[in-house]
């Protein structure tokens, strides 16, 4: 008896033959979605560093960003608050100010550690 040839379907990942991956099963016999759940990787939270150029505690609090987002978790970016008249107006003697999903969560200064426990709760 000839076996099938495995096909991969564009873009699955699963080869598609006669063991039970037809029927919405991994390779490993659990439902897809749940096989498919454990390779997501977690949500990635997003963080906001409003600053300026020649601030030495924006400079710091960026250090730190970019080392703890090594970790993953977390992407971030820098908004230069002198790009724009209302940040200006909004920022201006608040920088660094740190936004975690669109909540302040710092101002001048970040503690790494506070960062991450905030970082791991709920948004």
């Amino acid at each position: 008896m000839v076996k099938p040839p495995k096909v991969e379907p564009a873009g699955c990942g699963f080869p598609i033959s006669d063991t039970g991956t037809q029927r919405g099963l991994s390779p490993a016999g659990k439902p897809r979605s749940l096989a498919l759940e454990s390779l997501r990787m977690p949500e990635s939270r997003s963080v906001v560093v409003y600053s300026r150029k020649g601030c030495h505690l924006c400079e710091v609090v960026k250090e730190s960003l970019s080392k703890l987002s090594r970790r993953g978790g977390f992407i971030w970016r820098e908004i230069d608050v002198d790009t724009d008249a209302e940040l200006r107006r909004q920022f201006n003697d608040e920088v660094p100010v740190v936004f975690i999903d669109g909540r302040k969560a710092f101002k001048y200064r970040m503690d790494e550690k506070e960062f991450l426990r905030r970082l791991d709760s709920p948004s």
